[in-house]
Order: structure tokens, then C-alpha cells, then sequence
């Protein structure tokens, strides 16, 4: 896929995710979670070049510097991700992130401990992240789940659930006698509607 093509995905992406998006126009030049996502993708084709960990790395803390969005080069991020406000956004190096992925402000995507390896998060396709929320370590989140603003997610969960609370815990994953596939995957689904 060319480079204009990735652009145009991402400012549709952007009017389907964000309802108060009015133009193309308006994403291109005024959203910071898009130019931060647009500097990764350039900082991730370095840090993957010869000698070129040094540039992405500056890159990377050039763009945090601007938009307030901390992406590691190393990270692995998917088609159609959309940050919403943008600012206080970490993703550490070792992270992976799914296509159709949201996050909102002041997401981490942290690690836990100081070993070498795989040590950040993996979100799978769908997933979407409330506010303040941090996902530490080397965990998986299924498909399609969904954190609530504030949780602090330390554990694996499966698909189709809905993560709230310190530590986070998982709930039903039914909502109203019926199943969370019937819901509009961009459809943000209020935990205190499901039964317990």
C-alpha cells in the first residue's frame, strides 16, 4: 500500500472513530495522534534499517516532543489505528498492536521488569482502550475487548471482554441477553450495562 493510500486510510479511520472530525482537511493538519502515528511508521522503517537506531530514536523522541505521543520504533503497530486527543500516549518497544486498535489519552502501554525479550503488551484487532488506562507487562488482549478508563490491566483476556478496575477485572461477556458480536465493533459498550 503506498504512502498516500496509508494517509487516506488513516483520515477516514479518523471521521469513522471520531465524531467531531469535519473535514480531511481538519484531521490532516490538526490531529497529533495521526502526525505521531505517521512519524512511527518512519521511525519503525529506520529502526528496522542498518545503523539507522540512533535516527528513529531521535525521531521518536522529536515527535513526543511535538505531539505529546510516545511511540517506540521498535513497537509493532497495525492498519487503522486512531488516538484520539492524543496526548500522554506511551508504547513501549516490544509492544504490538492490532489493526482497527483506538486508544485514548494518557494510554500506557508499559513494561514490567528490566529482562530482555517481550515485555510490553499485545492488543488484538478491535481492541479499544479508555482513557488513562495502562496495560503493563507482557500480556494479551483478545480481539475486540474493550478497557475502561483507569484500569490497570496486568493479566491476559480474552476476546469480546470488557476490563475495568484496579487491578482490572473481566466481565460477562454478554450484554443483555445478547451477544457482544451484535454491538457495533466502533460502538464504545458502557460496563455498568453489562450483567454480572
Amino acid at each position: 500500500m503506498s504512502v498516500l493510500s496509508r494517509i487516506r486510510e488513516d483520515i477516514e479511520t479518523a471521521k469513522r472513530r471520531d465524531p467531531a472530525a469535519r473535514s480531511g482537511t481538519e484531521i490532516l493538519l490538526g490531529y497529533s495522534g495521526l502526525h505521531a502515528i505517521w512519524a512511527y511508521r518512519l521511525a519503525h522503517r529506520w529502526w528496522k534499517a542498518p545503523g539507522m537506531k540512533l535516527p528513529a530514536r531521535l525521531l521518536s523522541q522529536l515527535t513526543r516532543s511535538v505531539t505529546g505521543v510516545e511511540i517506540h520504533p521498535g513497537a509493532r503497530i497495525g492498519r487503522r489505528f486512531f488516538i484520539d486527543h492524543g496526548m500522554g500516549i506511551v508504547i513501549g518497544e516490544t509492544a504490538i498492536v492490532g489493526d482497527d486498535v483506538m486508544l485514548y489519552h494518557d494510554v500506557t502501554l508499559g513494561g514490567r521488569g528490566s529482562r530482555p525479550g517481550k515485555r510490553h503488551p499485545t492488543l488484538g484487532d478491535g481492541v479499544v482502550v479508555g482513557a488513562g488506562a495502562q496495560l503493563l507487562g507482557n500480556i494479551t488482549i483478545g480481539p475486540r475487548c474493550q478497557v475502561g478508563a483507569n484500569a490497570v490491566v496486568v493479566r491476559d483476556a480474552p476476546a469480546d471482554s470488557v476490563l475495568v478496575g484496579i487491578p482490572a477485572r473481566v466481565l460477562p461477556r454478554r450484554v443483555a441477553g445478547r451477544d457482544r458480536q451484535d454491538h457495533d465493533p466502533n460502538e464504545w459498550i458502557d460496563p455498568t450495562f453489562y450483567v454480572i
